[in-house]
């Protein structure tokens, strides 16, 4: 009889504690991170008899968390690179915003401004059209500098969100070493803390939305955290707390990069071995996406205020004077020698703009790394796409490339010095106009050509181009048959006449693209002449006028005319955004999917708890009831006795 209530006893235990884990499943079915558990029951080893071996009831051997360690790494995993690509994404669409189109975009600005200058070709000396010209370059450079500072405080609104994921991280690291500590002792005990292991496991979650990680369990249970593959973050109870460093390895404060501090030393982790997470996506944003950004702003107010100050310094103005530069321009800032490790030479390399040809026709919007193999030679290397091209100070002083002078100065280069070079960094927010008095345009050319008075054939002028001022002397060509001519600056050599051919003047013993370009059209007759001289009324000319307006068509930006440069912004911008918001949908559907996974197998279904606490409250009555069958034989048989 006592062996029925012992085996009573065990069963109402074994029941009522799954009946009690069943309410705690159902009672977390909403608690982030909770995996489900079940009780684990044996039965209780039977008793020897003559008649064979006999039960003795029931025993819990443990409360089992319904787990999968597979899909509870992949799921966070997912859940890291989907926060990476959100992240980026959202910043993105606010980048995007910065870069309006229609009537209020730079682009229209751009263009009213080049367009003022038509004006000023039918009416010169007007004072009013020459003011529009002043107010819409004024404007066109407030918007360039209005823009460059939006991005700016983009860049400092990301560089906020970073020091608080920093602090988010390093308060996550913390609370996860300070679970590892319990759940060693807890597990001393020989039975699993389940709640325990499962709030670790969230906060490894949580963790894994700023940063991506890889754990491995220890011995004790302890679970060690690594950030980029290998670096630890949480070893036991140890954590190793993460910050950021608001530069890179040059000392460029536009960039950012994560480190982690352990033995008192903060290492730099590259943002490449980082993976997924918030600050991932963070510091691509910041450091790729703000930066083509900035490079695509920058060179567009780089190549319109040197070109257009160009062509001003090929005019005169009201006064008769040669044109002052239309914009004060940023100073190209000098490349930048690495600090970390830092260069062992003494060189150092400066950045001008190529002129005759001018370079603002060549310019791409990129940064550029310089590493030095020798004292003179190495590799240029062009961020923005990796090509690599060879140079060589030896041989030539500056090194040209993609429209810029590049010149080594300072003392010697050593092998492995190196060298960022940010030609676009600050242009556009250093761009504005250079005077306000209208007479100060030079929309004059100081060049005129004109056609002798006793010409009988028909020729007639196509074009004239000035290359550079001063002007040359006045040069006179006689043309000798339909298709000759000599030159009065060269005596008796005779060149051969095509109409529609320019014709070149070049100033001994300068290269190319010096002096004058005349392009004449028609056939003349022997003894014509045409002459090249300084013009005799430069109050009544708009050349250089129409000449800024021809600007509008000049191929200045990746081949595309000048006009279409902030069109073709837009839509690199447009583009990435794009790419982003599709690495976003996808991750996000991955990680949908697999965390959907993970709580199949480790989540609370209410259905299968409730069958299960029918199951078990039925057991449990059962139980009760074998007790109360025990109690009756033991009245019958105290009856027995006593009669």
């Amino acid at each position: 009889m006592s062996s029925i209530i012992n085996i009573g006893v065990t069963a109402l235990t074994a029941n009522q504690n799954a009946l009690q884990t069943i309410s705690h499943n159902i009672a977390n079915v909403n608690t982030p991170g909770y995996s489900r558990q079940q009780v684990q029951l044996q039965n209780i080893a039977g008793q020897y008899t003559g008649s064979g071996y006999f039960g003795k009831g029931v025993d819990v051997l443990t409360v089992k968390r319904v787990y999968d360690d597979f899909l509870t790494r992949q799921a966070a995993t997912a859940q890291s690179v989907a926060a990476s690509d959100s992240t980026r994404y959202s910043y993105m669409k606010q980048l995007e915003s910065l870069f309006p189109g229609g009537p209020n975009g730079l682009g229209a600005s751009v263009s009213d401004m080049l367009n003022s200058f038509s004006d000023i070709t039918n009416a010169p000396t007007d004072l009013t059209a020459r003011s529009v010209v002043l107010a819409r370059a004024d404007e066109m450079a407030s918007r360039f500098r209005a823009m460059a500072d939006s991005i700016n405080e983009l860049r400092i609104g990301t560089t906020s969100q970073l020091d608080v994921d920093v602090k988010a991280v390093n308060n996550l690291a913390t609370q996860i070493g300070q679970a590892n500590e319990k759940i060693a002792l807890a597990l001393g005990s020989g039975q699993p803390p389940n709640d325990m292991l499962d709030q670790r496991d969230q906060l490894i979650r949580d963790l894994n939305k700023y940063v991506q990680t890889t754990n491995i369990v220890a011995d004790d249970g302890s679970i060690n955290i690594f950030l980029a593959g290998s670096q630890p973050l949480v070893l036991g109870k140890t954590v190793a707390p993460v910050g950021i460093l608001h530069q890179d390895q040059y000392g460029d404060p536009t960039k950012a990069q994560l480190t982690v501090t352990t033995g008192g030393v903060a290492r730099v982790l590259q943002e490449s071995t980082l993976g997924g997470g918030e600050m991932a996506g963070l510091l691509r944003f910041q450091n790729t996406d703000l930066t083509n950004a900035s490079n695509l702003l920058g060179r567009m107010a780089l190549a319109i205020g040197t070109r257009m100050n160009e062509q001003q310094a090929l005019g005169l103005d009201l006064n008769g004077n040669p044109g002052n530069p239309l914009f004060n321009l940023a100073t190209i800032p000098s490349g930048l020698p690495q600090k970390t490790p830092a260069n062992a030479g003494t060189a150092t390399l400066g950045i001008s703009i190529q002129g005759n040809p001018s370079g603002t026709t060549s310019f791409l919007a990129s940064n550029y790394s310089f590493t030095f193999a020798s004292a003179t030679t190495g590799t240029i290397t062009r961020l923005s796409d990796g090509v690599q091209t060879p140079f060589d100070f030896g041989a030539a002083n500056p090194v040209q490339l993609d429209g810029l002078n590049i010149t080594l100065g300072g003392g010697a280069a050593v092998a492995g010095d190196k060298f960022l070079l940010t030609p676009f960094a600050g242009a556009a927010r250093g761009i504005n106009t250079a005077f306000s008095s209208p007479k100060e345009l030079a929309m004059a050319s100081p060049l005129a050509a004109s056609a002798g008075t006793a010409n009988t054939g028909a020729l007639t002028l196509q074009g004239l181009t000035v290359r550079t001022v001063p002007i040359p002397p006045a040069v006179t060509l006689t043309f000798t048959g339909p298709g000759s001519y000599t030159r009065s600056d060269t005596g008796a050599t005779v060149y051969a006449y095509v109409p529609g051919q320019a014709i070149e003047y070049t100033v001994p013993p300068a290269t190319p693209q010096t002096g004058w370009s005349l392009t004449l059209k028609g056939i003349p007759q022997p003894g014509d002449t045409y002459t090249v001289a300084a013009n005799p009324y430069p109050l009544l000319d708009g050349a250089n006028a129409k000449a800024m307006l021809d600007l509008r068509d000049l191929a200045m930006f990746d081949g595309g005319p000048l006009t279409d440069g902030y069109a073709s912004v837009i839509a690199e911008i447009g583009t990435k955004v794009q790419g982003a918001e599709q690495s976003s949908k996808v991750s996000g559907d991955i990680a949908v999917n697999l965390e959907k996974d993970r709580t199949a197998v480790a989540g609370v279904n209410l259905d299968e708890e409730a069958a299960r606490l029918i199951q078990y409250q039925q057991a449990y009555q059962a139980s009760g009831k074998m007790m109360q069958i025990a109690q009756n034989i033991f009245d019958t048989l105290m009856a027995s006795f006593s009669r």
